[in-house]
């Protein structure tokens, strides 16, 4: 058999290994969905996902990196070694607004549909269960970790209202402030008092200011989450969480110190107090071209037509952009809403357990195993995409 002909009967069988597990993995997509696990603790879902694995041959380590809730499942020997990623956390108050039930069984199917190509070439498919994405980010810890430096390339297929190629990202790095003042009688004696809300307005006045002179791609977001304790009370204490997200690391650091240099300005002024932690730091996505082109012609075989959006579309963060910095990555969209949905509502959740979104989900697991089949069937392929990551 001509490696051509075994490329396509490999890419065939991967196909036919989808449709098998269908009503499976559909099951375990709606199972995941009715019950909704915050980050770290998605006991259930890493339990269900780890359980279906095992049943097809993987060697799965849970409490991988001694995360409770993330895992390591292994099939095959030898090199290359190809990661998918499964996310499985949901958002507080409506559930899977992000379809990370899709995710995760997208990169079960794929995985399961690969065998048979990691059986012909020797290579090996891994599946990272990488909890809290919506929070703080296991990929993150992970990274740094090196849990996945010995990966040749990953592939997170993420769900969206759009069939893009590629999702662009920005950078982010959260952080929890807090400003203490000192409390009095808000009517007898304000003077007396330092106002640690007034602190925190003056903080957010700073922000506003500041977005006129940054990029426009850059964005400022935060919330107040203590504001005092009864009207008649001077507040002493004031504390908000932030996300400040750029288009590159380097204005991320940048923008980072201008939006601390808002929140001391604001202490100076008012005499409080301030101090602040710093979370989780999401990378901007480091796209591999070549693996992203391997992934919009088995689209295309498929029958959806992929794009690659525009860098002025609007851009969200992942802690897959910091798995992105160390091995070729992509995290390409796959449709499963109408462009009026917006991910994170409550639309977004139903769509997550529709038809249309199931199909969607079976759609990126047969792409992601043929995308496999290509590079675990032509050297030169993996060549190329690791030349274009330390190029």
């Amino acid at each position: 058999m001509t490696p051509g002909n075994l490329q396509m009967k490999l890419k065939q069988s991967a196909q036919k290994t989808v449709d098998t597990e269908s009503a499976t993995l559909k099951k375990l997509a709606l199972k995941i969905h009715r019950h909704p696990e915050a980050g770290y603790q998605e006991f259930k879902a890493s339990g269900w996902l780890t359980e279906y694995l095992e049943k097809h041959g993987f060697t799965v380590q849970n409490g991988f990196y001694n995360i409770p809730t993330a895992f390591r499942a292994t099939y095959g020997q030898g090199k290359p070694r190809m990661g998918l990623f499964a996310e499985y956390d949901a958002l507080p108050g409506i559930g899977h607004g992000c379809g990370h039930n899709l995710i995760c069984t997208t990169a079960c199917g794929a995985a399961v549909a690969s065998k048979a190509a990691a059986d012909e070439f020797d290579g090996q498919i891994i599946v990272f269960g990488t909890p809290a994405e919506e929070t703080v980010g296991a990929k993150v810890e992970m990274s740094e970790k090196g849990a996945f430096s010995d990966l040749d390339a990953a592939i997170l297929v993420h769900p969206g209202v759009a069939d893009q190629a590629t999702m662009p990202t920005l950078a982010l790095i959260g952080m929890h402030v807090e400003f203490f003042g000192k409390s009095a009688h808000a009517s007898a004696n304000p003077e007396m008092g330092i106002n640690a809300l007034d602190a925190m307005i003056r903080a957010f006045n700073n922000i506003d200011s500041l977005r006129k002179n940054m990029q426009k791609s850059a964005r400022i977001h935060g919330i107040i989450t203590d504001g005092g304790r009864a009207a008649n009370i001077v507040p002493d204490y004031a504390a908000g969480e932030f996300m400040v997200r750029a288009t590159t690391d380097a204005y991320l650091e940048e923008l980072k110190n201008k939006v601390l240099g808002c929140f001391e300005k604001a202490a100076t002024v008012t005499g409080a107090r301030f101090t602040y932690q710093l979370h989780q730091k999401y990378s901007a996505m480091k796209t591999n071209r070549t693996l992203a082109s391997l992934y919009v012609k088995n689209m295309k075989k498929l029958g959806r037509t992929v794009y690659y959006p525009n860098p002025n579309e609007p851009r969200v963060s992942t802690d897959m952009g910091n798995v992105s910095q160390i091995v070729p990555a992509i995290h390409p969209m796959i449709a499963i809403a109408t462009p009026d949905i917006s991910i994170h509502s409550a639309g977004f959740t139903s769509a997550a357990a529709s038809e249309k979104g199931v199909e969607g989900m079976l759609d990126a697991a047969k792409a992601v195993a043929m995308t496999i089949v290509d590079i675990l069937s032509d050297h030169a392929l993996l060549e190329k995409i690791k030349n274009e990551f330390t190029g």
